[in-house]
């Protein structure tokens, strides 16, 4: 029999970090002076006087590396259950945890071949 006051706990702790950070922004919104002028909307930068435009284009390398880390750290971050569990999975985990490292290795071959990863 399905019983729903089993999940009290749950739900409330759904209730409870939904509220708290929803409650967060409302005080804040109350609390917050609101003084806008010239000094609060320009750039800052280190109490020095800005010069020239805050927005500026990055090129499209920095957001390659980025990416290239991003997805190395997170696949090493799914690959440690896979080592400490690796005796009881068996064979069928080694060739799956091998055809997920030999995607991000097959993209970053991609990637060097396209010249993405070049700096200059």
């Amino acid at each position: 029999m399905f019983l729903l006051h089993e999940y009290d706990i749950f739900w409330a702790f759904l209730i409870i970090s939904s509220v708290i950070p929803i409650l967060a922004f409302v005080i804040s919104r109350i609390l917050a002076p609101i003084r806008e002028g010239p000094e609060k909307l320009s750039s800052y930068e280190s109490g020095i006087e800005p010069m020239g435009d805050a927005w500026v284009q990055f090129r499209i390398r920095y957001y390659m590396f980025a990416l290239v880390f991003v997805v190395f750290d997170i696949e090493t971050v799914f690959l440690y259950p896979w080592a400490m569990s690796f005796d009881v999975l068996g064979v069928s985990a080694f060739i799956e945890s091998f055809i997920f490292v030999l995607i991000p290795i097959v993209g970053s071959v991609y990637a060097w071949r396209k010249g993405a990863l070049e700096w200059s």
